[in-house]
Order: C-alpha cells, then sequence, then structure tokens
C-alpha cells in the first residue's frame, strides 16, 4: 500500500455524528463512523513522531445517520467546519485497521510540517463508502502555512 499524499481542506460545514460507546466490529457499504483522538502533545509536533506514542487516547466515536434532524435532542460527535490537513485511501478491500491508517497518520504529519502547517493534536479518522469503495479519511485539525 502506497502512502498518498496530503491535501488541505477547508470545510465549510460541519458534519454530525450520534455518538456511539463501542467500536464497531465492522462496518458496511450503507455505515459512516468517525473516531475522534486526542494526540500525545509531544509526538503530535514532532517531524519524526514514535508511531506507537503518537495516539494518546480516542475521545469519542459517531455513527452517521442519514436524516440530521434525527440528531436533535441526542448527544453528538461533530466534525467543525474549520481547515484540515486530509488524506485518505480508497478500495474494494475494506477500510483499513488501525496500525495502517496510524502509518499514514504519521506520514500525513511529517508533510504537513515540512510544508509548515501548524497542526493541532487531534485527529479524526473517518469511514465511509462513496463511489463503491470503501474510504478511509483522516483529518487533522490546523491552520495553514505560517509565515
Amino acid at each position: 500500500m502506497s502512502t498518498p499524499s496530503f491535501l488541505y481542506l477547508d470545510l465549510c460545514t460541519p458534519l454530525f455524528f450520534s455518538k456511539i460507546n463501542d467500536i464497531p466490529v465492522e462496518i458496511q457499504k450503507n455505515e459512516e463512523f468517525l473516531f475522534f483522538y486526542e494526540l500525545d502533545s509531544t509526538q503530535g509536533c514532532s517531524i519524526e513522531p514514535v508511531k506507537e506514542s503518537l495516539l494518546k487516547k480516542l475521545i469519542s466515536i459517531g455513527q452517521k445517520k442519514i436524516d440530521s434532524d434525527s440528531l436533535q435532542g441526542i448527544d453528538r460527535l461533530v466534525l467543525p467546519a474549520g481547515k484540515y490537513l486530509i488524506t485518505q485511501q480508497r478500495g474494494n478491500y475494506g477500510i483499513l485497521e488501525q496500525k495502517e491508517w496510524l502509518n499514514m497518520a504519521v506520514e500525513q504529519q511529517k508533510d504537513g510540517i515540512w510544508e509548515h502547517y501548524k497542526l493541532i493534536n487531534q485527529l479524526y479518522v473517518r469511514y465511509l463508502f462513496e463511489d463503491n469503495q470503501f474510504v478511509t479519511q483522516l483529518l487533522r485539525p490546523g491552520s495553514s502555512k505560517s509565515n
């Protein structure tokens, strides 16, 4: 598997997910999930992070509901509107496991720091199915290039 390079995304509208307690065992074609991680403060700003120490903790898990009105009055996980570095992997083989996307997260961080982006120590991992393929997306909040 080759690691895709990152893109800079300005997400104009937040994405809403209903919070769930358990990590799904398997993700089906019609499902979408968002995992929100806090990153280690030292490893999250290193150009050579220790992969095994990068993730600090899983903060929340959300599942996308088709009807956004159904999220009224329930606990939500929000992917806020804002600026992100985004990396994604597509394929018919399914979503990536943590060890696979963690390699992508390390490369995304290295590239982002090399390009002088100011990264926040958070990571969103989004699993979805579009265009007849499973997609694993990594969204790292941050600001545009520093001068």
